[in-house]
This record gives structure tokens, sequence and C-alpha cells, in this order.
């Protein structure tokens, strides 16, 4: 039997359906149930029903929810790169809009998107998609690594980098208020370039000779960076947690700089060697490139990734040189172009859903109720400022034309990975103002989204016909 017209009335009110929508659903009950099951799931409201559902309260289930975001994003995620190629705009610009329109409506109070009321969740899926997106690069590189050929990664990383995370430090100290071990934090968080939103700007699929200076030096940036930063998220952790004594640097240089860099050097190297050897070296019957099946990227990460964190190395270092080293063994084999597709996809979908969440929580005005004129100014800076100045004297006595050099210093996109050492740093010690420390990462991650992603397609083309 149907609920009483008070009972009815006041239980849809309470949820915000209206009267007049009431009555509409109310006019036939054998023809309003698959309409008002499509409006439950919507709308995503709790409605007490009567009729032929089950007794008591049918709620929106946000497993089915989150099946028709899934499906919607996969679809995007192969037709929207096709559309954007020749637009100025970026596939995260869209899906953060996207996240944006979806948190307006009620369907936003099902979804956990704030990274601030899950940072676990936050750390775990940025760190997966970080590794697989330094699996893709490191195996697209068609480069042999060495001295004189990576010259360009060397100089961003042993010059530009430092020089951008004292930078951003003195800012965050200086203009935030931050004390020292917020404001280094903050500084290694946004000092290395992206390597899952830079993928516009780095070099093309395996074997296809899309390696030019520029797509190179940003490609093995974004890949080498990681190696780099997270001694200083360790040491920004050192110093909160330091106590009367010099023993807690000592321990920093030894374990969290000697010991990790050398961890993951090695084990990535052992593992792409070992793998290489299976894939490419064992008997024809029995060798794993012979499947052509393209998942087994996602074993490769996983395993060397796990393996050098459960020997506290650091794993994402260890993933690019184990991609390093697997390409190394057989360079020209066609098996790196299956494997570089599989983890392409991979980084692309989960990618798009973790930006879809960036948009909801934008929407949620959580992060950015907060937002200050002393923020925005520094976001600012490290897009137009640090990045660009830090790079350029990197690249001073580089042989590049000025407007490569140009290119490479403007193109340090912020992404994904900030918000990884964000979550990590702050899940392993209680830091002063977490807040501030999140709504500053954010808009420099949306401020890049947007001036990177509108900017890149013109430019990149640009510099291809001058080149040609």
């Amino acid at each position: 039997m149907p609920c009483e017209p008070d009972r009815r009335e006041g239980a849809i009110a309470g949820r915000g359906l209206s009267k007049p929508f009431w009555g509409y659903l109310s006019r036939k009950r054998d023809s309003r149930e698959p309409f008002a099951r499509f409006c439950v799931a919507l709308l995503g409201r709790r409605v007490r029903w009567g009729g032929r559902w089950p007794a008591g309260d049918t709620v929106l289930d946000t497993y089915f929810v989150l099946l028709v975001l899934f499906g919607g994003i996969t679809l995007l995620t192969a037709w929207l790169p096709m559309v954007l190629k020749q637009l100025p705009l970026s596939l995260p610009i869209l899906c953060i809009a996207i996240g944006i329109a979806l948190g307006l409506t009620p369907l936003a109070d099902t979804l956990p998107a704030n990274p601030l009321e899950s940072p676990d969740l936050t750390q775990r899926l940025t760190e997966f998609v970080v590794t697989v997106a330094l699996m893709g690069a490191g195996l697209k590189l068609d480069r042999p690594l060495g001295w004189r050929r990576w010259s360009l990664a060397w100089r961003l990383l042993g010059i530009a980098m430092p020089l951008t995370i004292a930078a951003i430090a003195l800012l965050g100290w200086a203009v935030l208020g931050l004390n020292p071990a917020s404001a280094l934090l903050l500084g290694a968080a946004l000092a290395p370039t992206d390597p899952v939103l830079a993928s516009d700007v780095q070099v093309g699929p395996p074997r296809e000779g899309m390696e030019d200076e520029v797509r190179f030096a940003l490609t093995a940036e974004a890949g080498l960076n990681d190696g780099l930063s997270f001694p200083f998220v360790y040491l920004a952790i050192a110093l909160l947690q330091a106590q009367d004594g010099g023993g807690w640097l000592r321990e920093w240089v030894l374990v969290d700089v000697v010991w990790r860099l050398a961890a993951g050097v090695g084990i990535g190297l052992l593992a792409g060697r070992c793998l290489g050897y299976l894939m490419f070296r064992l008997p024809e019957p029995a060798r794993l490139s012979r499947s052509g099946d393209g998942f087994v990227v996602l074993g490769i990460t996983c395993l060397t990734y796990g393996l050098t964190e459960l020997a506290h190395g650091y794993g994402f270092l260890a993933v690019f040189v184990a991609a390093l080293a697997l390409r190394a063994f057989e360079r020209e084999h066609a098996y790196h172009a299956e494997l570089h597709s599989f983890a392409e996809q991979v980084e692309r979908l989960v990618m798009m859903a973790l930006l879809v969440c960036f948009g909801l929580a934008m929407a949620d005005r959580t992060i950015f109720g907060t937002l200050s004129w002393p923020v925005v100014g520094v976001a600012v800076a490290i897009l137009l400022v640090v990045r660009p100045v830090s790079a350029g004297i990197s690249l001073i006595g580089a042989r590049l034309a000025r407007r490569e050099a140009t290119v490479i210093a403007f193109f340090g996109v912020r992404g994904l990975g900030s918000f990884y050492y964000l979550a990590f740093a702050l899940g392993m010690a209680d830091f002063e103002q977490p807040r501030v420390l999140w709504v500053t990462v954010c808009l420099v991650v949306l401020m890049s989204v947007v001036l990177h992603g509108v900017t890149v397609t013109p430019v990149m083309r640009l510099m291809d016909r001058l080149r040609d």
C-alpha cells in the first residue's frame, strides 16, 4: 500500500523533493517505478516507498553510482584525446570541469573526494597512478642512458630542482607564515615536474622518433626528479621530529639519502635486467614477450615498486630505472610499444578519475574556502617566476636554441605527484597549518592544469613547425 499522504510528503520534503515532483511520480503506481528508480539514482536521495519495493528504506547504492561514473570516465578516456588533439584544451581541464559539474549535484554527497577527509585514499591512488606513469615514461625513451646524452636532465635535476625547492620554501616561510619544516615540505612537494599531467609535453611512444630535445628533457626530468625530491620530504619530516642533538642529520644522510637512493637504483636495475632476460632471452617457447600481453607492465610496476618499498628504498625511482633497464635490454623490440600502450591507458584512466574527484572537492569549497591572497600570490610566483627562472639558470650553456630553453623552463607541470608527497608527509608527522599546505598545492596544480593545458598544443605545434 502507498504511504499516507502526510508521512509521504514529510519524508520526501525532508529530503529535498518538492510536492509537485512527488505528485508527478504518484500519478500511476505501475508507471512510476522505473522512472522513480532513475530519479532516486540521479538525485542521490533516500526515499521511503511503499508498493512492490522491499519494505523499509531504499538507499542509493554508492557502488552503482561509481559504476556509472567509471563507465562514463572510461568512454571519455578513449574518445576525448582524439577530439582534443586540434584544440587548445587538455584532458585534465575537462576532467576537473566534469568534477565541478558533478559536485553541484546531490551525487557529491556519496563520493569521498575531499583529500582532507580521506588522506590515505588520496595517497594510495596518486601513488599508483604516478608509478604507472613512471613506468610508461621510462619505456618510451629511445635515447640510451649516458652522461652527455642526458645532460639536459642532469642540469634540471642538479641545479633547477634544488633552486626550486629553496625558493618555494622561502616563499612559504616569508609570505605564508609557515615554519621551516612545513615550508620545506611545500617546496619538496611542488618542485617535481609531474610525470602524469606532463604527458602532453613528453616524447611519443617507443620507436616512433618523437624525441626532440624539449620533449626528451621534460620526460627524463619527470622520471628522475622523484628520486631527488623525496629526500627533501624526509628532511622536512626529520626537522619536525628532531630533538636536541645532531643525530637526526646523520640518519637523514645515511638512510634517507644514501641508502634509499642506492636501493631504488639497485633494485630497479636488477628488476629491469632480470625481467628483460625473461622476456627476450629465454628459449623461444618460454619467452614472455611472445604472449603479447600489455598488462604485464602492471606486474613489472607493482613487483618493482613493492620490492623497493619493502627494502625502504625509493619506489618511484626504482620503477623508472627498471623501465630504462628493460628498454635497454632489447631496445628495438616491438613488445615495448605494447607495454607502453597498456601503461598509458591505465594511467589516463586513473588520472581522469582522480581529477574528477579533484573537481568535486573544488565544488565543495572545503579546500578553497580558506583561499587567501598570499596563497594566490605564492602560487602565481611558483608557476611564472620560480620554475622558469630556476630552469633557465640550469640551462645556461646548454646546446639549445633560446626558444627551446624557454619552453623547457615554462612547462614545469605540477600535478598528482604533489598530492602524493603532501598526503604522505602529513600521514607521517603532524605539520603545522596543513590546510594552508593543501590549499596552496591544490591551487598550484589547478593553475598548472589550466595554464599549461591551454598553451601546450599551440606551443608544441609551433615548436615542431619551426624545427622542421
